[in-house]
């Protein structure tokens, strides 16, 4: 077990010859379930490493994250003194890694036995290999229950587009989000360094969206395949419940970034607007919020003049609003 962010010595990490993948823990004041990640990431034969980047907490996780690893010599503990966000957490992870595939592990969350060894079986020839998020529903009085996230139970593994990728993040009519940029998929560590591909520190939300959709405009072949057993706990403390009108900002105006690479196609162009309107309809929603709270009826009107999409987008919400409130009376 090693602690700190200073440079470790070479025996300390595997060379790439000698292990598959490095399992990347990034964590925040996750004491009650880091122990559970860990463990069930060493459980995967492949896994060479399990690197966690304890982000500043102030509860037990570094403690919990070392007790689990503990006489196993395949865990590294990296703390940082302040918390930094995912992004800057999983860049400290990356930079610590050697092994050729990179597995991505929420503190919160967990594998179940041979998730990575499925996943390794299909590797040849795919720079990122993605599975469905199984996602676990705890019911009053009964075992949790694992449900597929984004598709069916069973499906053909397909190759996933940049367009597709995009769409699959957007929210429009006529179809459900699936939340493409939840996978936790594993991903080719050369193809990483060939582009000094990094998470973007910048951003607390939707880093993973921008991680993912850089690469495939970069050309990254990526392979989606059914469940293979990464399990994601639904929390209401997690970061991804917790953003603000800024955050959505950085994840909105990611898309003005990616539409400047040339290696788009006049579909990856539209797929890229499409995304952008959808999450500048959350950003304008936001808005509206803060005006209602800070009563500047100004404020309140501007965000509707945005576009014909956001102020249908903002009726919509405000008559949810107004049913819950009725609803609410009524009890």
């Amino acid at each position: 077990m090693r602690s700190g962010t200073d440079e470790l010595p070479n025996n300390i990490l595997a060379s790439p010859e000698s292990g598959a993948v490095d399992v990347l823990i990034a964590a925040w004041n996750r004491a009650d379930t880091i122990g559970r990640a860990v463990s069930s990431a060493l459980a995967q034969p492949d896994v060479q490493n399990v690197i966690v980047v304890d982000d500043g907490s102030t509860d037990d996780t570094a403690a919990r994250a070392a007790d689990a690893g503990a006489g196993t010599g395949r865990v590294t503990l990296l703390q940082l003194q302040s918390n930094s966000g995912p992004s800057a957490a999983r860049n400290c992870g990356i930079a610590f890694s050697k092994s050729p595939w990179i597995a991505i592990l929420d503190g919160d969350d967990y594998l179940l036995p041979g998730r990575i060894e499925k996943m390794l079986s299909v590797a040849d020839g795919w720079d990122l290999i993605a599975d469905d998020i199984l996602v676990e529903h705890r019911l009053p009085g009964s075992d949790a229950q694992l449900r597929p996230m984004m598709f069916e139970s069973q499906f053909e593994p397909f190759q996933l587009s940049f367009a597709e990728f995009v769409l699959g993040n957007s929210g429009r009519r006529g179809h459900s989000r699936k939340e493409l940029g939840y996978f936790k998929p594993l991903i080719r560590r050369s193809f990483l360094d060939r582009f000094a591909l990094r998470y973007d520190e910048s951003m607390r939300l939707g880093e993973d969206y921008a991680l993912y959709a850089n690469a495939l405009a970069l050309g990254a072949r990526c392979l989606v395949m059914p469940a293979s057993g990464y399990v994601s706990v639904v929390r209401p403390d997690s970061l991804s419940a917790q953003h603000s009108r800024r955050d959505l900002e950085r994840l909105r105006d990611t898309d003005l970034r990616l539409r400047e690479l040339s290696t788009l196609s006049p579909r990856d162009r539209r797929a890229l607007r499409t995304h952008y309107r959808s999450v500048d309809a959350r950003v304008q929603w936001a808005k509206v919020v803060e005006a209602f709270r800070a009563q500047s009826p100004v404020r309140f009107l501007l965000p509707f003049g945005r576009s014909f999409p956001v102020t249908a987008f903002l009726l919509q919400k405000l008559a949810i609003e107004a049913s819950n409130k009725f609803m609410r009376s009524l009890r």
